[in-house]
């Protein structure tokens, strides 16, 4: 629940002496008016809103704007709110992080002033405060976590400051519309040590990956060789396949091997 900016419906009473200070500067403005109209018509613009303070007390709990609005002269005063959406940088924070690591973290953070009267009454100023109370937040919400989680999960991060300057500030008028995590900033060291740590994960995937290929290369030729050795006549056409093979890249001597079988045949006849 948000907390009232003023406990009663209806505007305080001002008192005797209250009223009667103000009727004597209604008198006075209807007596000097052509010079008092001047003090009297003010302008806010159309992303502008006016709270008007009369006697110190706030005159309605709903601001004044856009366009003419009157004042009395010498009893009311008034504040000037900006409704439009403020972007401010949030300055980079340093923090030790859920597993020890220190890291270096800002923010962005959109906010604009829905309630115009509880900015002005509930807080000396809201915008400060809210550039302030942001980055205290950054610091508690990104102390819980790990590393792994701030590098992978930002969108939560955010969500979660998020949700924390909002139920904070709403009792200041203030609307958190968006925090967004900028950059991230790794010391040197721990960059060195991870950029280390993945390329040796790297080096021990490809290794992985070379020792399954020649696995399967091995499996496969067993396989071929199985089915060559069925066929003695299938050696012999792999035998010309490789020797075409090697032909057709560049011209140089092949020496070919000669099956047995042939050298036995004629070892055989010269024998008889």
């Amino acid at each position: 629940m948000l907390a009232p900016c003023l406990p009663d419906d209806k505007p305080p009473s001002l008192g005797c002496f209250g009223w009667f200070i103000i009727f004597i500067a209604i008198i006075i403005t209807i007596g000097l008016f052509p010079v008092t109209m001047f003090m009297c018509i003010k302008i806010v613009k159309e992303y502008e809103r006016a709270v008007i303070f009369r006697l110190g007390r706030i005159v309605d709990k709903k601001p004044k704007g856009p366009g003419i609005f009157f004042v009395l002269p010498c009893t009311d005063t008034f504040r000037k709110v900006d409704l439009r959406t403020v972007t401010f940088d949030i300055p980079a924070q340093e923090f030790l992080t859920k597993d020890s690591v220190t890291v270096s973290v800002d923010g962005v953070v959109y906010f604009r002033v829905f309630d115009p009267i509880c900015s002005v009454a509930n807080v000396s100023n809201a915008d400060h405060a809210t550039r302030l109370l942001a980055q205290t937040t950054l610091r508690n919400v990104l102390g819980t976590k790990s590393l792994s989680e701030l590098l992978s999960d930002r969108e939560g991060i955010s969500y979660n400051m998020q949700t924390a300057l909002d139920e904070a500030t709403s009792v200041w008028g203030i609307k958190v519309e968006r925090v967004e995590i900028k950059d991230v900033k790794l010391p040197i060291q721990l960059q060195r040590a991870m950029a280390a740590e993945a390329e040796a994960a790297r080096e021990a995937r490809a290794k992985v990956i070379a020792a399954e290929g020649e696995m399967n290369a091995s499996r496969a030729l067993k396989e071929a060789s199985l089915v060559i050795s069925e066929s003695p006549s299938a050696l012999q056409l792999r035998y010309l396949q490789t020797l075409s093979a090697i032909a057709a890249e560049r011209n140089s001597t092949i020496i070919f091997p000669v099956p047995i079988d042939i050298i036995q045949h004629f070892t055989s006849k010269k024998n008889e």
